[in-house]
């Protein structure tokens, strides 16, 4: 990342939200006064902003080149959207939660279509949780051992489950 201490703080969180972790840690405030460039910031508090600005610039750059995911086997492939993808979605929902509570409670007099914002934030981050858990605890357990079976050499069946999709025993009629 190409950062200069003349650059504003909303601006570079805009672009890259990861940068907030670095203004965090120096106690930088990059909402309400994210309109200040970084060396405004670091003389206000004094920090040093060539260390502020030698952060931003250890941020990993985000990957340019495509990667051909359809080529990978399917093992492979869940492994690296539980790693990955998961987890950086676990992350990122644990680090935005916070700073959306505090616009909500900063603005949210003015602007109390923020609230209604957090509500679906929150609804959305909790459906892919569970969704993200089941992929984790069923979908991936199960092509992974579908992937097994099948460099093993063996013959792959589903296995015969004692319950139907819906949770019932088999041949019971739901009452009603």
């Amino acid at each position: 990342m190409n950062t200069q201490e003349d650059q504003i703080i909303g601006e570079l969180v805009a672009h890259d939200y990861r940068t907030a972790a670095v203004f965090k840690k120096y106690g930088i405030d990059f909402c309400c006064q994210g309109n200040r460039t970084i060396r405004d910031a670091c003389v206000e508090k004094k920090i040093d902003e060539v260390q502020v600005v030698s952060d931003l610039q250890a941020l990993p750059p985000g990957k340019s080149v495509a990667t051909d995911f359809a080529a990978w086997p399917l093992d492979l492939l869940a492994d690296h959207i539980e790693q990955k993808h998961h987890r950086y979605v676990e992350h990122a929902t644990l680090e935005l939660q916070p700073y959306l509570a505090k616009i909500c409670r900063v603005h949210g007099g003015r602007h109390p279509e923020l609230g209604e914002i957090q509500d679906h934030f929150n609804a959305t981050a909790g459906e892919l949780a569970v969704h993200m858990k089941k992929e984790e605890l069923m979908l991936f357990p199960y092509i992974r051992r579908m992937v097994k079976a099948q460099r093993a050499g063996t013959i792959w069946q589903r296995a015969k489950s004692n319950t139907n999709d819906d949770g019932r025993p088999p041949n019971r009629r739901r009452s009603v």
